[in-house]
């Protein structure tokens, strides 16, 4: 009985350490909370004109002015970009969370996309942005790609609302 009771213990212990998020983890999250507009989109890294389709789903161009909105409560978000002739507007849904730094990598955020209903629509694929520069006014997140073999930083520009 002892034995059962301390494998209990030990058990509950590790699933309450494994599902806990930092003080920094939640702060973070605190501060993504609310409305936010994408006002720019750079590259890092190289050299050129670059069009790219961020997310898989429109051209960078698209997304420049875009409203984002995180809530922290159930970690749902959705983006909503205006519609014009190069661009399909409307809103795109959302599951996020920060995931904290390592060795290799500052503090991310990732997501991949849900519908309304908050199902998976997306196949478990999802993305990460390095989160270089987070205040409650403004953020910066940024993500490596690769073009032709050579490294690409995507550097997006956020302002809170």
């Amino acid at each position: 009985m002892v034995k059962q009771s301390f494998f209990f213990m030990a058990l509950t212990a590790m699933l309450l350490v494994s599902c806990s998020v930092s003080k920094s983890a939640r702060s973070q999250r605190n501060l993504f909370s609310g409305s936010w507009t994408l006002n720019n989109i750079s590259y890092e890294n190289n050299t050129g004109n670059f069009k790219s389709v961020i997310f898989n789903d429109a051209e960078d161009i698209c997304f420049e002015g875009s409203d984002w909105f995180f809530r922290d409560n159930n970690s749902t978000g959705r983006y909503t970009i205006s519609s014009s002739s190069l661009c399909q507007g409307g809103d795109r849904f959302f599951r996020w969370s920060v995931v904290e730094p390592t060795q290799n990598y500052s503090s991310q955020l990732q997501f991949k996309f849900i519908d309304e209903k908050r199902k998976d629509i997306s196949g478990g694929v999802g993305y990460r942005l390095n989160i270089t520069d987070l205040t409650e006014q403004s953020m910066t997140l940024k993500s490596n790609v690769s073009v032709d073999g050579q490294p690409v930083t995507i550097v997006y520009e956020f302002s809170k609302r």
